[in-house]
């Protein structure tokens, strides 16, 4: 039983809890086309199950393949697989149980899902399997792993809908916010080894990382993932531009809480359950459901093609308008 505990241990599945990034997919496949007649919620624990199956697939070579790094690293080197308590060949089919689960899965649901299941696999091996490992690529190795974020919104998505993909700017701001995260736990991991030789030892990248280029790099992250996220909030419905600065914020709370705890920084999952934060992404969600009921027509001023005094006139008009009806 302590053999087998192992084996599902390097599948983490308490990592499973980054599935909560399909839920928004859910929710704006809804708002585009409504609730499809032939919804059930059996089908959605399905999609969500095969996902996680992917992810666990991932996690299982990904875990094996840096037994030799981690054994560098002050918490991973208690790893089973640092310990020599993995077998190569048990692996290999934990792998091929995981993954044809999923792919089994996804056959009964959208075509896109099971594009976008196939599609988060075969990131796994780019990203952990030689020669190509794009994890030992400065700036790659966060890049790469992150384009599992925007994925997993396809996924939710294409549970719902049959268009094919989400619009492409929420794809970018996505992918984008999924590499402030990453490059928010490098900072973290960088910081709890306190060695830049023992760093680089434990991932290659680092080697050619600093702090400060990894500080530098969330920032730039998290910048490009505002700006597509304000192209969509505007494009899509203007009074969603007043998400902006709640969105902001969590963004500012995360890097926060990954400075001041490194340990934490390097177990987002573990950052995920934070109670304050689960309220915090709850009331964004009222908010923005709020505001996709609520018009403002004043905040047309920010859409407009007018001249600016004719956008001063009208925007005070169409503000005594909207106080006075």
């Amino acid at each position: 039983m302590n053999e087998l505990f192992n084996y599902l241990r390097i599948a983490r599945f308490d990592h499973w809890i980054k599935n909560i990034f399909m839920i928004p997919g859910c929710l704006i496949a809804i708002s585009f086309t409504g609730l499809p007649e032939s919804f059930s919620f059996l089908y959605l624990f399905l999609g969500f199950f095969a996902a996680g199956c992917a992810a666990s697939a991932n996690y299982t070579i990904n875990e094996y393949l840096d037994a030799d790094f981690d054994r560098h690293h002050p918490v991973k080197k208690k790893r089973p697989s640092v310990l020599g308590l993995i077998k190569p060949h048990w692996v290999i089919l934990q792998y091929l149980i995981f993954a044809g689960i999923a792919i089994f899965i996804s056959t009964f649901m959208n075509p896109m899902f099971m594009v976008s299941i196939v599609v988060l696999m075969i990131m796994g091996l780019i990203y952990n399997v030689p020669p190509v490992r794009s994890k030992n690529r400065i700036y790659m190795d966060v890049l790469s792993e992150s384009i599992n974020n925007p994925l997993r919104l396809i996924l939710g998505w294409s549970l719902l809908t049959t268009i094919i993909i989400p619009p492409m700017s929420l794809i970018m701001s996505y992918w984008m916010a999924g590499a402030f995260l990453m490059a928010a736990k490098r900072v973290a991991e960088y910081r709890l080894i306190d060695d830049p030789s023992l760093a680089g030892k434990y991932r290659e990248s680092f080697k050619h990382y600093t702090d400060t280029k990894l500080l530098l790099s969330a920032f730039f992250y998290a910048l490009t993932s505002m700006l597509f996220l304000g192209v969509f909030l505007i494009k899509y419905k203007v009074e969603f531009i007043l998400l902006f600065p709640a969105v902001a914020f969590l963004f500012v709370w995360y890097l926060h809480l990954t400075l001041k705890n490194n340990e934490t920084g390097i177990s987002p999952e573990k950052m995920y359950l934070n109670p304050s934060m689960i309220l915090y992404c709850i009331f964004l969600l009222g908010l923005g459901i709020i505001l996709f009921y609520v018009d403002l027509p004043f905040m047309t001023i920010l859409v407009t093609n007018s001249t600016y005094t004719d956008m001063q006139v009208n925007s005070w008009e169409t503000i005594w308008t909207f106080i006075t009806r």
